[in-house]
């Protein structure tokens, strides 16, 4: 990914709810259900975004027969750069983690 390539929240988002074939309303609906409604992705954004990951070779068209419900999957490229930003978030959270933790102390 390098240092440079960042993954918006809503990249995050949807590259993680492609872990397994889904589309549109499936991914807008699990990142809603996974947030308690916190996170929401409008139909114009995510599939601004999606077009953005489909170019960037991070997803692939899992299934386009049906135009409608066309369904999306990682790539391993994908899985790759996925893995590598959540590392980086967990080490955000176990840096603002600790700051917490001291200033309690």
């Amino acid at each position: 990914m390098g240092k440079t390539e960042h993954l918006t929240d809503s990249m995050f988002y949807i590259m993680a709810a492609l872990t397994k074939p889904r589309h549109g309303y499936a991914i807008m609906s699990l990142i809603e259900e996974t947030t308690n409604g916190a996170m929401t992705i409008g139909p114009a954004s995510m599939y601004t975004i999606i077009k953005k990951l489909l170019k960037q070779e991070w997803i692939y068209l899992h299934d386009g027969s049906d135009s409608r419900r066309k369904t999306y999957l990682l790539t391993e490229k994908g899985r790759e750069v996925l893995a590598e930003d959540m590392e980086l978030r967990k080490r955000m959270l176990r840096l603002a983690e600790t700051g917490l933790k001291e200033v309690r102390e």
